[in-house]
């Protein structure tokens, strides 16, 4: 009789053979006397098993039992290998019947392995995690996961009772990747992979790769075909394929989807993404936002963290549904012209028993030396940007939502981070670099390579880097040794504005310098300003408690301040709350408080306010067509300190329509000239520099009364005289309002 050898034997039985396909499933065995084809199968959970060929039902083969915890052998005559099922008898009577899991060859290719060890395989998402997929025609799961200091590993789940022992998978050579394909699982399948070390024990580990994942607490993945969804968007993505988008507006509508609004009716639950579809587009489409920026939406276990600590990089969060309708949120918004961009968390990732840190019972994601692996301010832990196989995976994944989600664009989180060994850091609890510096190179060389294959596959995506310190080269291309992000957060200039605006009006006029100070470094990067989350959280205080004086003062102040963003060069960026002047300042735990717009006039008139302001940015080039040309802006006033008064422009260009007029007279130029009183004291009869002769007229004047303003506004047309002031040969005198911005277009 052909037996098992009783060291194999003991392998599988144990859990401790490293390729249980070696001795799992069909396989031709030559003895002394004959030549075999021997089935093995081991299934604890089994009483009896019967191998047979559905296309031959009446050849039907019942096991052997061959050791008593669950292995079990067939021997059949020599014959061509056929693709077989295995019928089941439990220990409780209970039967079932599968494909056997082990008689599939790897699906994960050499090439595969060999890009992947090189840092260069940018769908591995495909091959690696759970894969729904067809092989010789049976619907399955391919599993894969990289553990190269694992001793064993198997898949593990609710279709084989947790039991490790059960669907141990195979190692691919010395790659670190380990596979199996299990036949027959279906959406929302929960598993994880049981690890067993070289240091002793076993552990359950979340999928790195994973596509979907219970709700929190919980943290099992879930098997998903994300792939089963058809989208809409192809003329949001063909207009996409054609511009720039730093060419058009971009203004920004910063979202937690789980805090914009809850379902108060239902316990004041998460709204989910089909109801957040039904609300959210038609509010930031009358809105005039251009994009919305979500909170990072990837799979996360406290809600404290508000998805800045990942779990599952690959993984749409449970909380607000599965990942089929966050795709149709975001088919939805490109339906609607608005795009939509993810923050995506590159720089450090939680300790969570259940997540990448120690994954295969090694530091394998994180860096060996402490001093290099955790930031011990936030107590999560940094990537190892000098692995291939982690750069793989982060690059991948900033691949993956823009070739699966359609995403526009990513919000790089903690940029700065990343750059500096000694961030957050004391002495003695960094590593210099090997000149003794403190440029983390390995991290820069990860985002240059990073942003280099996006571009070169997504010209026309954003990638956005949060990034507060003076590092230059943030949004200069990775060819010519920039990190090649296309914008960079403004922080300098938020710091600055943020503390300006705090000042009571009698203060400002020695704090000029922070009002103006941005200009002088607007164009060494492209920038967008950014009202955040950030800056109404813990103690911080609301973008209107901010503001100095009574509620009218804090409102107009408010206004102002908006109006002099909206001028200034760059890009825009609000948080959510802040276009209705929330007062309380933001929490994750609780709704927006929307009964303001019910009860109070005045954040009824922000709104108003920010609204027109957005749709006047939508409609006037000016606004946006030079933001980072030096020419798109010139200063008229910048230094009457004394009255805390600034006056620029924003100009624009447009070439005249017929060709014989283009040759006549060339371009045509529009100005939009912004004058900004920041103290509660109105000028009846100011006079302001004009950039050119003809007729301005007001086209926005944040005191209108319509905005809860006194009514201090200009009407009707403004004629330039020829009448030295700021400089300028050409001016004009109007009325300036108290804590007020003026817009004048010729």
């Amino acid at each position: 009789m052909i037996k098992t050898t009783m060291h194999e034997l003991t392998q599988i039985v144990n859990g401790e053979h490293a390729d249980p396909h070696h001795v799992l499933g069909m396989h031709d065995i030559t003895s002394e006397q004959d030549e075999y084809t021997v089935v093995r199968v081991f299934n604890p959970s089994a009483a009896k098993v019967e191998v047979f060929n559905p296309k031959k039902l009446k050849e039907r083969y019942t096991m052997e039992l061959e050791h008593k915890m669950g292995f079990f052998i067939a021997v059949l005559p020599r014959q061509k290998h056929f693709r077989y099922k295995l019928a089941f008898t439990g220990h409780d009577g209970n039967v079932w019947e599968s494909w056997d899991a082990y008689s599939f060859a790897p699906a994960i290719s050499e090439m595969d392995l060999h890009l992947f060890g090189q840092g260069t395989h940018y769908e591995i998402y495909n091959k690696l995690g759970a894969t729904p997929m067809k092989i010789d025609g049976i619907d399955g799961v391919l599993f894969g996961v990289w553990a190269p200091n694992a001793k064993r590993i198997s898949v593990v789940g609710d279709f084989n009772d947790w039991n490790g022992l059960r669907n141990p998978m195979r190692t691919l050579g010395n790659s670190g990747v380990w596979e199996l394909f299990i036949p027959g699982l279906k959406n929302y399948d929960r598993y994880k992979f049981e690890i067993s070390s070289h240091t002793g024990g076993f552990f359950h580990k979340s999928d790195p790769y994973a596509f979907f994942a219970e709700l929190r607490p919980e943290t099992a993945s879930m098997v998903f075909d994300i792939k089963n969804y058809k989208w809409e968007d192809s003329q949001w993505i063909k207009n996409r394929t054609k511009k720039d988008p730093l060419d058009g507006p971009v203004n920004i509508y910063e979202f937690h989807a789980g805090s914009w609004r809850k379902v108060a009716e239902d316990g004041w639950r998460f709204m989910s993404w089909p109801e957040i579809t039904k609300e959210l587009i038609p509010y930031v489409k009358d809105m005039g936002y251009t994009h919305i920026e979500l909170m990072p939406v990837t799979e996360y276990p406290f809600d404290g963290s508000w998805g800045y600590q990942v779990t599952g990089y690959y993984a749409a969060t449970s909380r607000y549904g599965n990942p089929l309708e966050l795709k149709a949120f975001i088919d939805a918004c490109h339906q609607n012209n608005i795009g939509v961009i993810m923050d995506w968390v590159p720089a450090h990732f939680p300790k969570d028993a259940h997540g990448l840190a120690w994954f295969d019972g090694s530091k394998l994601y994180e860096h060996e030396d402490p001093r290099q692996g955790e930031h011990p301010d936030w107590g999560t832990l940094i990537f190892n940007y000098g692995r291939n196989e982690v750069k793989n995976f982060l690059i991948a994944n900033a691949l993956f939502w823009i070739n699966e989600y359609h995403i526009d664009g990513l919000r790089v989180d903690a940029v700065a981070s990343m750059l500096y060994l000694d961030y957050g850091k004391q002495f003695g609890q960094w590593v210099p670099n090997e000149y003794g510096g403190r440029e983390n190179f390995e991290a820069v060389e990860f985002m240059k390579h990073m942003n280099s294959i996006l571009f070169g596959k997504h010209p026309h995506v954003m990638m956005i880097a949060e990034e507060s310190t003076a590092w230059t080269g943030v949004t200069r291309p990775a060819k010519y040794d920039g990190l090649g992000f296309s914008l960079k957060w403004n922080m300098g200039w938020m710091n600055d504005f943020l503390e300006y605006m705090s000042k009571d009006s009698v203060y400002r006029k020695h704090h000029h310098h922070n009002l103006t100070f941005s200009m002088v470094y607007a164009y060494s990067e492209k920038y967008i300003l950014v009202l955040s989350h950030d800056e109404v959280v813990h103690g911080k205080g609301s973008l209107v408690n901010k503001m100095p004086g009574d509620t009218w003062q804090k409102m107009a102040n408010l206004r102002v301040a908006f109006g002099y963003m909206m001028g200034h060069p760059g890009k825009k960026l609000l948080f959510m709350g802040g276009e209705f002047a929330q007062f309380d300042e933001w929490s994750e735990e609780r709704t927006l408080d929307w009964f303001l717009l019910d009860e109070y006039e005045h954040h009824r008139q922000m709104k108003a306010f920010v609204k027109d302001i957005n749709h006047l940015y939508l409609k006037e080039k000016a606004l946006w067509q030079k933001d980072f040309d030096s020419e798109g802006f010139q200063w008229i006033s910048c230094q009457d300190a004394e009255r805390s008064i600034i006056s620029f422009y924003r100009v624009s260009e447009t070439r005249r329509r017929s060709k014989a007029d283009q040759e006549a007279k060339g371009s045509t130029f529009e100005y939009l000239v912004f004058i900004c009183n920041f103290t509660p004291y109105p000028h009846l009869d100011y006079r302001t520099g004009l950039p050119a002769l003809g007729r301005y007229v007001e086209i926005l004047n944040s005191d209108d009364e319509k905005y809860g303003g006194s009514g201090i506004i200009n009407s009707g047309n403004l004629i330039a005289e020829e009448h030295l002031c700021d400089g300028r040969a050409y001016s004009v005198s109007i009325q300036l309002p108290p804590l007020g911005v003026v817009i004048l277009k010729g």
